[in-house]
């Protein structure tokens, strides 16, 4: 492309077309900065320069992030091939120049499962930022440019962020043995009523669903004890405090140990799956698409 434009005098300076196509692939400016390690400050005045110089805008700003105009997509397409052939001339090899990967997701997913899957990345180079969080959050600070990926818990709606199917996650119903043998010979959905529930939260949205889905009836309990963190209803469960609905994956090691009891095995048990979630667009950043590749690659074993 011409390094002149029609409405400024002289050649464009390289470093605004590096930040917009940095904005342009991330879709924020708070992104941008980061991946450039300026400041968001410097971002913003070096967009409206080259807005200035062209004459026209280019993103449209939003509460989070920013969303290219037809005239920047157009621009973006031509710079691309330029300034990534620009770098590698340059000498800018991702070892060097590759940021941290800022990955966010549910605490239970990133200590059981995460952290154990991507710790073998550290010895490439890989740097980690690690968010913990509820995806609804999540994937709003993924929209504004916080996060690089997104373990979600249910895909996004629209087309502002594209979603990988992760993985299936297995509903199951346990207790320690000293209530699976109590239980042994009743009524299962009847009895469990009576005893106490240790839940994620007060309005049990997982033993509620698996309510309807295995007995196809409501659940009519309370909770005897309430944790936002299942890691810590596992803790509950295998001193014998109660009875649960838990993700397998985060139990499996208490039922093989047999600290904890399979309570029912039905046919077709309640399932939620987990999406990895990430603007569109590649990412200027190679270590995303390797943490990436490998969380979807790994999934397939869980």
């Amino acid at each position: 492309m011409s390094d002149q434009d029609t409405h400024g005098f002289g050649p464009l300076d390289l470093n605004l077309l590096r930040t917009f196509l940095a904005v342009h692939r991330l879709g924020s400016f708070t992104a941008a900065a980061r991946r450039l390690s300026l400041s968001q400050s410097t971002v913003t005045t070096q967009i409206r320069a080259l807005e200035n110089r062209l004459g026209r805008e280019l993103f449209e700003r939003r509460a989070h992030g920013v969303t290219p105009l037809p005239h920047a997509d157009e621009l973006a397409m031509r710079l691309s091939g330029p300034l990534d052939q620009l770098a590698d001339i340059t000498g800018e090899e991702p070892s060097s120049t590759a940021g941290p990967v800022h990955l966010a997701g549910p605490a239970e997913f990133m200590s059981i499962l995460g952290l154990r899957t991507l710790a073998p990345l550290v010895a490439q180079g890989v740097r980690l930022r690690v968010a913990i969080g509820l995806t609804e959050q999540l994937l709003e600070e993924l929209r504004a440019g916080h996060h690089d990926l997104v373990v979600a818990t249910r895909r996004p709606p629209g087309r502002t962020l594209h979603a990988d199917l992760l993985a299936d996650e297995e509903f199951v119903l346990v207790a320690a043995p000293v209530w699976a043998e109590q239980l042994k010979g009743q009524d299962l959905p009847t009895a469990l009523e009576s005893l106490p529930l240790i839940a994620y939260a007060e309005d049990l949205p997982i033993a509620r669903r698996y309510w309807r889905h295995v007995f196809d009836r409501r659940l009519h309990t309370q909770a005897a004890i309430t944790i936002p963190d299942l890691r810590s209803v596992v803790t509950a469960l295998t001193v014998g405090a109660g009875w649960s609905v838990l993700p397998s994956y985060l139990c499996r090691t208490e039922l093989a140990s047999g600290a904890l009891r399979l309570l029912h095995q039905p046919e077709d048990p309640p399932i939620n799956t987990a999406y990895l979630v990430q603007r569109p667009g590649s990412s200027t950043n190679p270590h995303v698409t390797l943490v990436r590749e490998h969380l979807l690659a790994a999934a397939k074993t869980w």
